[in-house]
């Protein structure tokens, strides 16, 4: 698992970085997208996807969190 960071850009798009491969993309789909509930899998423009165990709510950004490659 791996370290990430998601930030939102200035157009409001979600952009997911991740330092050991200094991979910045967009992410393209979240699982959940809730207020209620936010994560699981995370689809990136590259076509790349990471898993990010479900929040209770839509956190504030950015945001540091452990994820894993699909």
């Amino acid at each position: 698992m791996a370290n990430i960071m998601i930030r939102q850009d200035t157009s409001g798009d979600l952009i997911f970085y991740l330092a050991k491969k200094d991979l910045e993309e967009k992410i393209i789909a979240i699982e959940f997208n809730s207020p209620d509930k936010w994560g699981g899998e995370l689809k990136l423009a590259d076509g790349q996807a990471y898993y990010v165990t479900p929040l209770d709510e839509r956190p504030k950004l950015p945001i540091t969190v452990r994820a894993r490659r699909l």
